[in-house]
């Protein structure tokens, strides 16, 4: 049986601030092995970034550890990144949205990532548990439209994501199955150059509380 509606989060930089995260992670090698070293494994991480089409911290710090293998700090980096802190790093009212789409129907994280990373965010957030472990990750969301509806059928879909081009991307799968909501949060949604490319998501919102006051 289908469900009425169904409403779907993005993770990164939609409910939890990823942007905040990076610049941490950032500090910490400045620190741990200097400015050079810092600047080789973002580099690393584009690199991989643009290959896998998501960020993907930990594959990036095995290819890093592929050019030093004798560095020390690697294993302290890979503590670091397992072990942060993300629920720290939630949107305010990210929680509270969640509640509020919960009594009109499953609420359920819909994201891309790494098999190992992205769900530990998901579950040290208290994200997982929040959605009740309604969660889904893909290599490429946008491509896996079957598989969500054969999971989660509905008749209506909303989406909430910082990236247009995610939004506009399903929006021209589904049409007027779905509603895309675009947080306007994060280096994704500030990127001008790159959103203009697309056209407007059926709704706008400054910041993920926002969504407390969507009359859906």
């Amino acid at each position: 049986m289908a469900y009425e509606k169904v409403f779907f989060f993005d993770v990164d930089n939609t409910l939890l601030d990823n942007d905040r995260v990076s610049a941490a992670l950032r500090d910490f090698l400045k620190i741990e092995v200097g400015e050079q070293r810092t600047a080789t494994y973002w580099k690393i991480f584009e690199e991989l970034r643009r290959e896998l089409g998501y960020a993907d911290y930990l594959g990036a710090l095995q290819r890093y550890r592929e050019q030093f293998p004798y560095e020390s700090h690697v294993l302290a980096l890979s503590n670091y990144l397992i072990n942060y802190p993300f629920a720290n790093r939630l949107f305010p009212n990210s929680l509270d949205v969640i509640d509020k789409f919960k009594k009109m129907g499953p609420v359920v994280i819909l994201t891309d990532g790494d098999a190992v990373f992205q769900p530990r965010k998901i579950e040290r957030s208290g994200l997982g548990e929040t959605v009740e472990n309604n969660v889904l990750i893909y290599i490429h969301k946008e491509h896996e439209l079957a598989d969500i509806e054969r999971r989660y059928p509905a008749e209506h879909y909303y989406l909430f994501d910082d990236k247009l081009r995610i939004l506009t991307a399903i929006k021209q799968q589904w049409h007027e199955r779905i509603t895309t909501v675009f947080v306007k949060q994060g280096h994704y949604a500030a990127d001008t150059a790159e959103i203009a490319q697309y056209p407007d998501a059926d709704i706008s919102i400054d910041r993920i509380g926002d969504a407390l006051n969507l009359n859906i």
